[in-house]
């Protein structure tokens, strides 16, 4: 018996990164998934690899059609979702004063609009059903910040926010909604703002020094324990679950330690 048996699931962003590994690890547990997303020959492999419980489409998440094609084609192959998670994300990292309207207006399209739509696109399916779980990737970024991220950042609060309003609207369909909120996710979203010579991976656990073992666990590892908050949230483990954000941070985002005082 699998955590997810008898479930679908339409993940985004699912070609690499966070989203794979949510893929692969509900796959694991029993589900069948859509893979959604714009990088198509990586979202095929993906799909491939994980043999018939998972097929791909191609996804733009800031368009309403390519929705409504997605929630078709997962309903045509499998049944219509009652699993959603919001994964897909993209980061600008540029100070405020070099950051265009365009980059800004790009990373909320991607990052609030998308989910935005997506909801909207599974609801009737889920209140048909009786209900699903909706998970929305927002980040530590979205619960405090950082310098350099002005368009990132504010994405990822409003996406918190989001989060809340479908809550509390669609709870009495029996559709739970919750965000997660990592640190260092996404190293290929990543990947073209790191210094030259970095590999995004092995920068995962910079800011677990909290948790120290974290910074000896390989980056992948790190990067499933964001699919593991996933899945417990889109699983039947976390029915009394919904409205609220679940960092994944090794500790980020509780606060600073401070050399000198007691405790450190």
């Amino acid at each position: 018996m699998g955590r997810l048996d008898d479930k679908v699931a339409l993940v985004t962003g699912a070609a690499r990164g966070t989203g794979a590994e949510t893929a692969r690890l509900m796959v694991a547990e029993g589900a069948r998934v859509m893979i959604g997303d714009v990088l198509e020959d990586e979202g095929r492999a993906t799909a491939q690899e994980l043999g018939d419980a998972a097929a791909f489409v191609r996804l733009d998440v800031t368009d309403e059609g390519s929705w409504a094609n997605a929630v078709e084609t997962t309903a045509a192959a499998y049944a219509s979702p009652t699993i959603l998670v919001n994964n897909a994300g993209i980061i600008r990292i540029k100070a405020i004063e070099e950051t265009t309207a365009a980059d800004a207006e790009l990373v909320w399209r991607v990052n609030q609009l998308g989910p935005f739509l997506g909801i909207k696109a599974v609801t009737d399916g889920m209140r048909e059903a009786g209900g699903g779980s909706i998970v929305n990737v927002s980040s530590v970024d979205g619960l405090s910040a950082k310098n350099g991220l002005s368009a990132y950042a504010p994405s990822k609060w409003g996406l918190r926010g989001l989060t809340r309003v479908a809550a509390l609207e669609l709870g009495k369909h029996g559709i739970r909604v919750n965000a997660v909120c990592p640190e260092a996710g996404g190293p290929g979203m990543r990947a073209e703002f790191m210094p030259e010579g970095i590999d995004a991976m092995t920068t995962l656990a910079f800011t677990h020094d909290v948790i120290p073992y974290n910074r000896e666990r390989p980056g992948i590892e790190i990067v499933r324990d964001i699919a593991r908050m996933v899945l417990f949230l889109a699983s039947d483990d976390s029915l009394s679950c919904t409205g609220a954000d679940y960092p994944v941070d090794a500790g980020w985002t509780a606060g600073r330690r401070i050399k000198f005082q007691p405790g450190y």
